[in-house]
C-alpha cells in the first residue's frame, strides 16, 4: 500500500524536487556540462584571475552557509594537466576550504586561447561587491577588443560608467591604494586619472603620506582650465598645429565621459593650454600693431606695480606698443540688449509681477538705447578702436578707447605718488620703500589665501555638527567676530571701552591673547545682548508679528517683568481710553443714520 508520504518524497526529496533535478541533469547534458564533485586538493586558482580581492567578513559568512547547505552553485574549471585551473567561483572555492570540505561540485569546460580570462573578466564585472579599480582594469582589458558601447551593452552598464572606469584606469598605483581602503572617491580618483602619470606622481609627492582629498581637488583645480571661458578659439587646428583643436583632443574632458558636467570642456593639459594660451596673447599684439588698435590691459595704476602686472606691462612695451592702463583712457563697450527672460532671472528672487517686470524691461531697454547710441557714435566723438584684456586670463573683448590722460610713459616728471611710479623711476632710497611695501602686500596676499584654504578645507569637514561644548577659543572668535562687524566705533567707545584694555602698542595677534587672557564668559553675554537690542526691528515690526522681535521680548521678560507690566498697563489703559472715545462717536454717527432713516 503505497502511503501519502511516500508519493511526495523519495529519498528525503520531494517530487517537485525531483524533477527540478532531472530538468537540470538533461539540461547540462544538452549543452554538453557535466557536473563533477572534484577533491578540493586538485582544484588550484588561476593565477591570470583579474579578482584580487576578498572581503573577509563575507567569505566567512559564505563559509558558514557552506558547512550547512554545500555549495549550492558549481564552480567553472578547465582541465590543466593532473589539475583543475577555476574560471569562476574562486570565492566559493576559497569558502570550501574555510568549511573543511574535501571535495567541490565543478564544472569542466574546455577554453580557448583568452576566451578563459574574458569569461572571468566579465562574470566579476557582473558582480555587485567587486572593488573599484579592479573593475577598471578589466574594463580597460576588455577595452582592447571591444568599443566601449559594447562593453557597456554586455555589462548593462552606461556608456558614461564604462569611460569613467576606463580613465580610472589610469590612476596610478599610489592613488589606486587610496580608492581600495575607501580614503578616495571614485570621482575624486577619476579626476586624478586625467592627468598623465609623472604629473599624478608629483601630485602624490605633493600631498605627502596621508590621504588630503581638500588638497588634491585644489591641485586638479589649479591644473584643469575651463575651455569655455578660453582666450582663444577651441575649435582653431592651427594655433598651434601639432596639438590640434581643443574640442576634438583627447585631454579635454568632454571626450573622455561626462567627467566635470553634462558636455563640459576642460582642459586637462596643462602645458598645452598655458602654450596655446601665451600663442594667443602674442597673435593679439600682432593684431593691435598690424590693424592700429590700442591694447588695454585690465590693470590700473595702483597695482601696477605687481610682478605679474609688471611682466605684461613689459611685454607690451618690448612689442613696441604704448602702455595704457584703465586709469588712462575711458571705454565704451558695445551694449547687451535686455531680454525678458534676463529680467525675469535678475528679479527671481523678488516678488515681482508681470507688470513690474515689465516695467524694469522697459527701464533696461531705455538704457540699452541710450547705450547703443553712444557706442555706434563713438568714433564721431574721439574714440579709437581698442581691446581690452585680463593680464592673467587673456581673455578680451573689443572696445572704444579714448585716451584721456598722458601715458605713464609719455611722462617726463615724477612728481606722482611713489605707489603710482615705477621701480625704475625711483631712487634707492625709494626702491627700498617700495620694495618693503610690495612684501607686506604679499604676505597680506599669502594670508588671505592661507586663511581661505583653511576654512574651505573646514567647511568640508563635520565641524559645523561637532557636539562638544564651545571651547574658550570659539568663544573668543565668537565673542570678537561679534565686537568686530556688529559694533560700531561710537558705541565701542560707549559701552566696550575697557573690553579689550590699552592696544596702542600690541599687534593684532597680541589683541587676540590679551583679550583670550583676561576672557570672561560674561563677555560673551554682555556681547550678544548687545546685539540683541540692535537687532530688533521698529516701525511697523513689533512683538506680535516679527519672529526677531517676539523672542527678545519674551527672553527680557525673565529680567524686566514688573517694569515690562508697567508700560503694558499704562498702554492699555491708554487704549482703553481711546476705545471708549470711539465707541461713544460711533454711537452718536449710527443715532444720526437712525433719526435720518425716519
Amino acid at each position: 500500500m503505497t502511503t501519502k508520504a511516500s508519493t511526495t518524497r523519495k529519498n528525503g526529496k520531494s517530487n517537485v524536487a525531483v524533477k527540478k533535478e532531472v530538468k537540470t541533469r538533461l539540461t547540462q547534458k544538452a549543452i554538453g556540462l557535466q557536473i563533477q564533485n572534484l577533491s578540493v586538493e586538485k582544484v588550484i586558482t588561476d593565477p591570470m584571475q583579474p579578482r584580487k580581492t576578498f572581503n573577509e567578513s563575507l567569505l566567512n559568512g559564505l563559509s558558514e552557509s557552506i558547512k550547512k547547505h554545500g555549495v549550492l552553485q558549481p564552480i567553472t574549471v578547465r582541465e590543466s594537466g593532473s589539475e583543475f585551473v577555476i574560471v569562476m567561483g574562486e570565492r566559493r572555492y576559497r569558502a570550501s576550504k574555510l568549511a573543511n570540505k574535501k571535495t567541490i561540485p565543478c564544472i569542466v569546460r574546455e577554453y580557448k586561447n583568452n576566451d578563459v580570462l574574458e569569461v572571468q573578466i566579465i562574470e566579476n564585472l557582473q558582480r555587485q561587491d567587486i572593488e573599484p579599480t579592479e573593475e577598471a582594469e578589466a574594463i580597460a582589458f576588455l577595452s582592447e577588443k571591444y568599443v566601449s558601447s559594447e562593453i557597456a551593452k554586455r555589462l548593462g552598464r552606461s556608456d558614461n560608467f564604462i569611460r569613467q572606469r576606463l580613465k580610472l584606469a589610469g590612476l596610478i598605483e599610489g592613488f589606486k591604494k587610496f580608492v581600495r581602503n575607501g580614503e578616495m572617491t571614485i570621482s575624486l580618483g577619476v579626476g586624478v586619472a586625467l592627468f598623465e602619470p609623472e604629473e599624478q606622481q608629483m601630485m602624490l609627492e605633493t600631498m605627502g603620506k596621508d590621504f588630503n582629498a581638500h588638497q588634491i581637488n585644489r591641485m586638479i583645480k589649479e591644473q584643469t582650465f575651463d575651455l569655455e571661458k578660453a582666450p582663444f578659439d577651441v575649435t582653431d587646428k592651427k594655433l598651434i598645429v601639432k596639438a590640434g583643436a581643443c574640442n576634438e583632443c583627447p585631454f579635454n574632458a568632454a571626450n573622455q565621459g561626462n567627467l566635470f558636467g553634462d558636455g563640459k570642456m576642460v582642459c586637462t593639459k596643462s602645458a598645452c593650454y598655458e602654450s596655446k594660451k601665451s600663442k594667443s596673447f602674442l597673435n593679439l599684439i600682432e593684431k593691435s600693431k598690424k590693424e592700429q588698435i590700442i591694447l588695454i590691459p585690465e590693470i590700473q595704476k595702483y597695482w601696477a606695480d605687481e610682478e605679474r602686472n609688471q611682466l605684461i606691462i613689459a611685454q607690451l612695451e618690448n612689442s613696441g606698443l604704448k602702455v595704457y592702463l584703465l586709469d588712462d583712457v575711458e571705454i565704451i563697450e558695445c551694449p547687451i540688449e535686455p531680454t525678458i527672460e534676463a529680467i525675469k532671472k535678475e528679479y527671481q528672487h523678488y516678488d515681482y509681477s508681470e507688470a513690474e517686470l515689465k516695467e524694469e524691461y522697459n527701464d533696461a531697454f531705455e538704457n540699452y538705447t541710450e547705450e547703443l547710441e553712444t557706442y555706434n557714435s563713438a568714433k564721431e566723438n574721439g574714440f579709437a578702436n581698442g581691446i581690452v584684456f585680463h593680464p592673467e586670463t587673456y581673455r578680451h573683448k573689443e572696445v572704444f578707447v579714448k585716451i584721456v590722460t598722458a601715458s605713464k610713459n609719455e611722462s617726463t616728471t615724477y612728481s606722482a605718488p611713489l605707489a603710482e611710479r615705477k621701480m625704475a623711476d625711483c631712487s634707492p632710497e625709494e626702491q627700498i620703500v617700495k620694495i618693503n611695501e610690495r612684501e607686506i602686500r604679499k604676505k597680506q596676499i599669502e594670508n588671505n589665501k592661507q586663511f581661505e584654504e583653511v576654512v574651505e578645507m573646514i567647511r568640508e569637514t563635520k565641524y559645523i555638527e561637532t557636539k562638544k561644548t564651545l571651547s574658550v577659543d570659539e568663544m573668543v572668535a565668537f565673542s570678537l567676530s561679534l565686537y568686530e562687524n556688529n559694533v560700531s566705533y561710537s558705541s565701542q567707545q560707549k559701552y566696550f571701552s575697557g573690553l579689550l584694555g590699552d592696544t596702542s602698542k600690541m599687534t593684532r595677534i597680541e589683541i587676540v591673547e590679551n583679550f583670550k587672557k583676561k576672557f570672561k564668559k560674561e563677555t560673551i553675554h554682555k556681547l550678544i545682548r548687545y546685539i540683541l537690542t540692535k537687532q530688533v526691528h521698529f516701525g511697523e515690526s513689533n512683538h506680535v508679528n516679527n519672529l526677531t522681535n517676539i523672542s527678545f521680548y519674551n527672553a527680557i521678560q525673565g529680567y524686566y517683568n514688573t517694569k515690562i507690566a508697567n508700560i503694558e498697563k499704562d498702554y492699555v489703559e491708554k487704549r482703553n481710553k481711546r476705545e471708549e472715545r470711539l465707541k461713544e462717536r460711533i454711537g452718536i454717527l449710527e443715532k444720526q443714520i437712525q433719526e435720518l432713516n425716519d
